[in-house]
């Protein structure tokens, strides 16, 4: 053993130089060395970081998907409260206007200007007995159809089968005073139940290109299929649309849609009997609906401001008189449209009926050129220019779902919520948005999810152009008795007390289209030119 140990110690002191010679040349190169230690562990790093921390939506989106769920769950249950299951046996046992009573409070032969009118409903079914719950969809208006006159009444709801309509006498002269009951309680709750059922009342048709091949597939904002699917997706704001994959074409090549009706009801084979023509919008008010209006007093009403941007709205919001609307809590004046939009950019964005208002700025402005976009068909984005007055004005579609029998391109479609974003907005920046009819055919909640997402694009558009005017044109009242489980007013309803409730705490202006479509009894989804002409009379006032 020791002479073993004696014939190491070379061999142990030569690996000791061995070793200090390398300690020596590793810190010679020292520098080198670390710099490549450092730089691997800096790649490693980042590619852990690209990994687990950069999401695949966009950063800071202003709201998290969880918030805007809890936001939908809120205003489902908000309405929910509001229309009740009301289930029944038989059509006799639902409400009949036929079989209601209406009564004039505090009767008089003739009524001042001025003064409130009062009628309490007594609601009772096809056998006479009276109702016990309430939730009738009622629609109250008077008019003078020789002086172009005409207001909604407030409808109070107390909820044990009476009802309070409530009708502001704002002009002198003969006044026929109207309550209709479009659907009775059991039908608005079969509507809201059959609403909130499906996605395919509706469906989509795609037509995809590329290179020589072509496909139709169908669409839709849901599919329940285990084939594969394109799946058309803003991650941010979590709304998505998908279309059957044709085969051996990429889901990109999706260029052109249409729509058509299915033959679908989630109404049960009873409750359909609710919606037949004779069944809808049923007057109450047969026997005594004509009243007197005289002035009374000679006193001048008192002068109203000028309506500007943010005034609050009452119910009913206004009237029509000699063809014109008249706020109830400020005046409006005649705007020169063209000195008053001088130098104006106006983003009008959402449905036809806002493109409406594009077709009567270029009917109006006679020097207002159209640009040409080299888009085609019934929703292609037009854009027109003033030259001399630099006002520029464009209308564009809102994204999916747009309902329509006409094939229209989807090359540029895009939800407007990304348009809002893009846009930097300043004090002669005018954006007015219009949400909803091509959603009435959908579950509530495709509505209201894209209300919140528009709220939360414009509350990031205020925080950085706070000058920027946005106003929001509720939808308008529609054909009464045209598919009323697809498009009826009621869905439309439902839809308007949403988007009131979804923008109140925003610096928004408000064009209450519902009210003034019931003033004039425009029942058509696209409202007669003087309709128009008046709501952007309102626009003009608020802007100049």
């Amino acid at each position: 053993m020791t002479m073993s140990m004696t014939n190491r110690k070379p061999l142990l002191v030569l690996l000791f130089i061995l070793a200090s010679w390398i300690t020596f040349i590793v810190f010679q190169n020292s520098t080198e060395v670390w710099t490549a230690l450092k730089l691997t562990f800096s790649f490693h790093y980042w590619n852990f970081i690209m990994k687990s921390s950069c999401p695949k939506v966009p950063l800071n989106p202003g709201v998290s998907p969880t918030e805007t769920e809890l936001r939908i769950k809120e205003i489902m249950e908000k309405l929910d409260k509001l229309i009740p299951p009301r289930p029944f046996t038989h059509v006799k046992t639902t409400t009949s206007a036929t079989q209601s009573r209406a009564t004039i409070l505090n009767p008089q032969d003739t009524y001042c200007r001025g003064h409130q009118l009062d009628i309490l409903l007594e609601m009772r079914d096809h056998l006479g007995h009276r109702k016990e719950y309430g939730g009738d969809f009622l629609r109250a208006r008077m008019s003078s159809p020789a002086l172009k006159a005409g207001a909604s009444g407030k409808v109070t709801d107390f909820n044990n089968g009476t009802y309070l309509v409530s009708f502001t006498l704002f002009w002198e002269g003969q006044v026929t005073l109207s309550i209709l009951l479009i659907h009775p309680s059991e039908g608005v709750s079969a509507l809201w139940r059959a609403r909130n059922q499906g996605y395919d009342r509706v469906i989509f048709i795609g037509q995809f290109a590329s290179g020589t091949s072509f496909a139709n597939s169908y669409c839709a904002l849901v599919l329940n299929s285990s084939a594969e699917l394109c799946k058309y997706l803003d991650p941010r704001d979590q709304e998505a649309f998908y279309c059957m994959k044709p085969q051996h074409i990429p889901c990109a090549a999706l260029t052109h849609m249409h729509s058509k009706n299915k033959k679908v009801s989630y109404l049960r084979k009873q409750e359909r009997i609710l919606f037949k023509r004779s069944n809808v919008g049923v007057e109450i008010m047969e026997n005594f609906n004509i009243i007197n209006v005289s002035k009374c007093n000679k006193n001048m009403a008192p002068m109203k401001k000028k309506c500007k941007f943010g005034m609050a709205s009452t119910i009913p919001s206004g009237y029509v008189w000699k063809d014109t609307w008249n706020p109830i809590s400020c005046s409006l004046a005649p705007v020169e449209i063209k000195e008053c939009l001088k130098g104006k950019f106006i983003y009008l964005m959402g449905d036809s009926t806002i493109r409406q208002w594009m077709e009567y700025f270029k009917d109006s402005i006679k020097t207002l050129k159209s640009v040409d976009l080299h888009e085609s068909g019934k929703f292609q984005h037009q854009f027109a220019v003033d030259l001399d007055k630099n006002i520029n004005i464009q209308w564009q579609k809102h994204g999916y779902p747009l309902v329509g029998s006409l094939t229209y391109s989807v090359k540029e479609i895009e939800y407007i919520t990304r348009v809002i974003d893009r846009t930097g907005g300043e004090k002669n920046t005018i954006i007015v948005i219009s949400l909803g009819q091509h959603f009435r055919p959908f579950p509530i909640d495709v509505f209201i999810r894209r209300a919140l997402n528009v709220h939360e694009a414009v509350q990031r558009l205020l925080l950085r152009s706070p000058e920027t005017m946005v106003i929001i044109k509720t939808e308008n009242i529609r054909e009464m008795h045209s598919d009323v489980e697809r498009f009826g007013d009621f869905h439309g309803y439902i839809q308007y007390l949403a988007i009131r409730d979804i923008f109140q705490d925003l610096n928004v202006g408000i064009i209450d289209a519902w009210d003034i479509t019931i003033a004039y009894g425009t029942n058509n989804v696209h409202p007669p030119i003087s309709v128009v002409r008046n709501q952007i009379n309102i626009l003009l006032n608020y802007s100049c």
